[in-house]
């Protein structure tokens, strides 16, 4: 559905249902390049399972208008504003890779907002390599490679896409194709710049669970581990055999059932 937030035409997919008051509310965000589609599998469950989900296009990305925002700290100060188009006073924020730091930003500057948080493909710092960025900002389809071949495990490059008659890397680089010139360097510029990881990390209050691939390349358990220990509130902890950095298509049954189990443990 179309939603407008601070002026623009904003894109927020539900599940194909209707919202309802009352009910447990997911806002899933999505990372550097993409759209809300990376979350197909979780919205859908969760929508069809008597919840509400908000998968949002950050502005600039997919259906959603205006250009993207230049920060992490901008993107998490979009939120409270689409909460309240959305009339959703709180939610379990779910954010991956780019995601997963506008996620935490948000949910430590506006706990108000927020039930509890489930972080996946993170660290920090998330820092982007210099070839992928001037690839990037040049709008070199170079990049899209790289952060495909990067960001998938050995075994996902060869098949074992959890969809039958679908290929993972195809299914990434079509994704990324669809952004707009400049999005995708927008987007890494911010996840390199951004510097507030571990603070913010300490002020979160809120229930916290983390989801890795053990062959992540991108952003390593151990960097996940890192932000992990900075924070202060409860946090748990799940680490998927033989995945990559792209958990919500490479894994999005295991994933599922992470959130899921999560969401139960939070009242």
């Amino acid at each position: 559905m179309d939603v407008t937030v601070n002026g623009a035409k904003a894109y927020v997919y539900t599940g194909t249902q209707a919202l309802e008051p009352n009910r447990r509310t997911w806002l899933f965000i999505h990372g550097a390049g993409m759209d809300h589609s990376v979350w197909i599998l979780q919205s859908r469950y969760f929508a069809f399972h008597q919840q509400n989900v908000l998968a949002v296009d950050l502005p600039g990305h997919g259906r959603s208008e205006g250009a993207p925002l230049q920060s992490i700290e901008a993107q998490a100060d979009w939120f409270p504003a689409l909460l309240d188009a959305m009339e959703v006073d709180k939610a379990i924020v779910v954010g991956h890779s780019m995601g997963s730091l506008v996620a935490l930003d948000f949910t430590a500057r506006y706990p108000q907002r927020v039930q509890a948080l489930a972080l996946t493909g993170t660290g920090f710092p998330m820092a982007v390599a210099e070839p992928l960025l001037d690839a990037a900002k040049a709008n070199d389809h170079r990049a899209v490679e790289m952060i495909m071949h990067w960001g998938l495990s050995p075994q996902s490059h060869l098949g074992g896409n959890q969809a039958p008659g679908l290929w993972l890397r195809g299914q990434g680089v079509r994704l990324l194709e669809r952004a707009a010139p400049g999005v995708l360097f927008t987007d890494l510029n911010a996840c390199n710049a951004y510097a507030g990881g571990l603070q913010r990390a300490a002020e979160i209050t809120c229930p916290v669970h983390f989801v890795a691939g053990d062959k992540d390349m991108m952003t390593p358990p151990k960097a996940a581990a890192a932000l992990a220990e900075a924070v202060t509130a409860p946090t748990s902890w799940q680490l998927l055999r033989g995945c990559g950095h792209m958990t919500p298509i490479e894994r999005p049954n295991e994933l599922l059932d992470e959130l899921s189990g999560f969401g139960s443990r939070v009242l």
